[in-house]
């Protein structure tokens, strides 16, 4: 699950990681107030789980409270790369004497965790990793070790930090380090990472993501979610323990197993492209147990979807055999009733093959057609949604 900035604030505070005071808002009155409690000048800084907000217009400096009201007004409702501003923080306006960079993420390629600082932060540290790969410090973390005050040391050294402020910048990687682990996050970053002009070091920004497989230890992590801004359709998933991602295509897409699902979406995106260019609705993984109940639920999210035309079904019958599998889509579509109305077409293959395609032949539901191979079973889904959309 992935924060917003204020959010991930107030989680670096609780860990004692330095932050600037902030007051999230959700109308240009309510910004007014809460800029005339912190004092003017004060940013205008738009909520939204993207980068680029500043490039989009989403942080504004306002120096008097007309300002804060003018760009409240304009934030609120901008469309920062598909995300809408419901929110904005109002914070101070701190005078910057230097911006640094720094995060803490899981590096998944290598299995480790990586730590990664630079004393060049700000909006274009994409840039500067690419064009001055150098500047910016990696430093592998051992898990087992951890990031105390010796590691925090050798990272800002790498990161070649000044010595009047080595301590300051070490003291608050040893604190993000607090929250990385004790929140069980996958990422957390703070860019800038700033020194004021008295020699403070604080978090002005901050972004965080959780690991939803850890949501079991932190229960109040299910405050932080922000369901006015979750997918429907992927909320519905969430609450049926579904992995389940919205798509923008019209062919709904379930099967067993997340490679299979992603080999399935490649499948059919390629053989949309000759049936009116159609492609994926959605990204859903069913897991080993294809029961009666799962897959209802399944398709019930996938039915519901107004952009899905047609549905494939793809499923490598291993723990869970063909024969299973087949019963369940039966039993799903007697339990779904008149709430299926879209074709579906089900490939099988896998362990007890040929009696799940006889389950299907004998129940020869309407909506049912029989695929042999994955590739034929994308072609036919794709041929039934395009014609649906026509």
């Amino acid at each position: 699950m992935d924060l917003y900035e204020y959010q991930a604030k107030e989680l670096f505070a609780a860990h004692g990681v330095p932050v600037s005071p902030g007051i999230v808002v959700t109308s240009a009155d309510e910004a007014v107030t809460a800029a005339e409690k912190l004092g003017t000048p004060v940013m205008v800084k738009s909520q939204v789980k993207t980068g680029g907000r500043g490039k989009a217009g989403g942080v504004k400096f306002a120096a008097t409270i007309d300002d804060v009201r003018t760009h409240a007004g304009n934030i609120l409702g901008l469309d920062i790369r598909g995300h809408v501003t419901r929110k904005v923080l109002i914070t101070p306006a701190s005078d910057i004497a230097a911006e640094y960079y720094a995060s803490f993420l899981l590096d998944r390629a290598n299995r480790r965790y990586l730590a990664m600082c630079s004393k060049e932060g700000g909006m274009e540290i994409e840039q500067l990793a690419v064009e001055k790969p150098e500047a910016l410090a990696r430093v592998p973390i051992d898990p087992a070790a951890g990031v105390d005050a010796a590691k925090a040391a050798e990272i800002v050294a790498a990161a070649g930090f000044d010595d009047d402020v080595r301590d300051k910048v070490a003291a608050a990687l040893v604190k993000l380090w607090d929250v990385f682990v004790g929140e069980d996050a996958t990422l957390v970053e703070v860019n800038p990472l700033i020194q004021t002009p008295d020699g403070d070091v604080l978090a002005l920004d901050g972004k965080v993501t959780l690991d939803d497989n850890a949501a079991f230890r932190h229960p109040q992590h299910a405050d932080l979610v922000d369901y006015a801004s979750e997918n429907p359709l992927e909320l519905r998933a969430k609450e049926k323990h579904l992995n389940y991602v919205k798509l923008d295509g019209q062919v709904g897409i379930i099967g067993n197993g997340a490679g299979l699902v992603m080999s399935t979406l490649d499948v059919v995106a390629y053989a949309g492209e000759k049936h009116s260019g159609v492609k994926p609705a959605n990204f859903l993984d069913i897991g080993g147990g294809a029961s009666a109940e799962v897959m209802a639920s399944g398709l019930d999210i996938i039915l519901s979807d107004p952009d899905v035309k047609s549905v494939f079904v793809n499923v490598f019958g291993g723990i869970t055999a063909c024969d299973a599998v087949a019963t369940g889509i039966v039993k799903a579509l007697e339990i779904l009733g008149d709430a299926a109305t879209k074709p579906l077409v089900v490939r099988l293959d896998g362990n007890n093959v040929a009696a799940g395609r006889a389950i299907l032949a004998a129940a020869a539901h309407p909506l049912v057609t029989s695929a042999d191979t994955m590739d034929a079973g994308a072609d036919r889904a794709a041929e039934l949604a395009a014609a649906a959309g026509k």
